[in-house]
């Protein structure tokens, strides 16, 4: 597979929850960053940082990923879109602007950057939701 079609494999995954296709598409020092600030953030190393992003992610947001862009440049793949859906704890909704940068080395992503509009993410989880009223 191309550094394209792995990165493709992986939101396939993602998108399925299909989370044993998912560690066998990253490789197992992989690192993933995100902003801080974000409950999910931070820096996750190896394949347990992946599981523990992905129990906070989506302990926090019930969201999907629309791919608008997706192409390598340079030594990585990007890809750019939106992320939409709602906050687990209030239902609020949000649809934010993201861009994903990935490295693949050998068929497996090594590293992952998701940079996401932070400030509007932030407003969407800190609004009181129907549910709360």
């Amino acid at each position: 597979m191309t550094d394209v079609e792995v990165v493709e494999a992986i939101y396939a995954a993602m998108a399925e929850r299909d989370f044993d296709r998912l560690f066998e598409l990253v490789d197992e020092s992989v690192v993933i960053t995100q902003d801080a600030r974000l409950p999910w953030g931070g820096r996750h190393e190896g394949h347990e940082g992946l599981g523990e992003f992905a129990v906070k992610l989506t302990g926090t947001i019930d969201s999907a990923v629309t791919i608008e862009s997706l192409f390598a440049a340079d030594d990585e793949v990007i890809q750019a879109g939106r992320t939409k859906g709602t906050v687990v704890a209030t239902g609020v909704p949000f649809d934010v602007a993201e861009v994903h940068r990935w490295t693949v080395r050998d068929g497996k992503a090594v590293t992952a950057h998701f940079a996401i509009d932070t400030a509007a993410m932030l407003d969407a989880l800190a609004e009181v939701g129907e549910s709360e009223g």
